[in-house]
């Protein structure tokens, strides 16, 4: 098989399929050790966020990498100073392991155009997708595997800066499974061995911390905006917040974590809370409610709420109940935890 020539990003030939200079967000691949430097040759199809972040993590731990768009024009400017190949395909024929760094979408049709060979692992970078759409890899005789990072990649750079440490995903059998899980180490992660099957509910827990986590800090923004304040300004104070609350669940686990109105049974204040967002629209209201359910199991696990209390604040979250007992009378609470008036 031939040896094509990659070109760097920034315009020059490279004389070798090998690359020996990285990008701006790596550190120089001539300056490594050694002993740092590693045989395996990497590729990745795709120069989106995921792409040039592992590209330049895996050059950073001495990995030869080089990269390709999934499709044949490649104008603009990736990761700075590493190698594109003309084409996806010379991309494969000069790799070891191969990474798909495509939208999900893609991903089986891009695996499905290229040409594999036995001695290369196909991989995809896909939280949710299983592993058939590597299938055409499979089918000739290339190891497939998943590979993704729990990261948020918005922005390469902060990606790559908050990488180490993070969780990756890895379904892999074989040889393949220890090399990566190799990889994964070499580049700052913490496997995590996703059984087969198992890749969409997975992915799908990872968004409650991820873009749902954001999504909230839009709901208390927008709150925020209501009196006047800035989302500048709401950043700002509520950053540290949750830098804390994180905190405080790391140290004590999650329920031990848990703080605010409803852990320590604070039946007026939450009143208070449903009262003040009543004005703002149901949907403000209604998400405060469901939230605030599910923070009652994780104060009684704690501790530091009582089953009586807990089913006062149940009742004041149900608009019908709560209109029973009325807005200054918590009322008693039978048996069943049911509040009586």
């Amino acid at each position: 098989m031939p040896r094509l020539t990659p070109q760097l990003a920034e315009g020059t030939v490279h004389p070798a399929a090998d690359p020996t200079e990285t990008g701006a967000i790596g550190a120089s691949f001539d300056q490594l050790d050694a002993e740092k430097k590693r045989t395996e040759r990497l590729g990745f199809v795709g120069v989106g966020a995921v792409g040039q972040t592992l590209a330049a993590a895996c050059r950073q731990a001495g990995y030869s990498v080089s990269m390709a768009h999934a499709r044949a024009a490649h104008d603009d400017v990736v990761v700075d100073r590493v190698a594109v190949w003309p084409s996806a395909q010379a991309c494969v024929d000069a790799s070891d392991i191969v990474f798909l760094t495509v939208p999900d979408e893609a991903i089986a049709t891009v695996c499905a155009r290229l040409s594999w060979r036995s001695d290369v692992v196909a991989v995809h970078c896909s939280g949710a997708t299983e592993l058939r759409a590597l299938d055409a890899a499979r089918e000739a005789g290339a190891d497939v595997a998943g590979f993704h990072p729990l990261q948020m990649f918005a922005n390469p750079e902060v990606a790559l800066a908050g990488l180490a440490g993070c969780t990756v995903g890895i379904e892999a059998s074989g040889d393949s499974r220890r090399t990566l899980d190799d990889l994964a180490a070499a580049i700052g992660l913490v496997p995590l061995h996703v059984p087969a099957g198992a890749r969409a509910r997975y992915h799908a827990s990872a968004y409650y911390v991820g873009p749902f986590a954001i999504a909230l800090w839009q709901e208390a923004a927008a709150i925020w905006r209501s009196f006047g304040a800035t989302e500048q300004e709401a950043l700002a104070a509520l950053t540290p917040l949750l830098r804390g609350t994180l905190a405080a669940a790391q140290d004590r686990g999650l329920a031990g974590g848990m703080g605010g109105c409803v852990a320590r049974g604070d039946v007026a204040t939450v009143r208070t809370h449903l009262a003040a967002l009543a004005p703002l629209g149901p949907d403000v209201e209604d998400l405060y409610r469901q939230l605030a359910r599910r923070t009652l199991p994780l104060a009684l696990a704690r501790g530091s709420l009582t089953t009586d209390k807990a089913a006062v604040i149940r009742a004041v979250l149900d608009d019908d109940a709560a209109r029973a007992v009325g807005p200054h009378d918590d009322g008693p609470v039978g048996s069943d935890g049911s509040v009586r008036r």
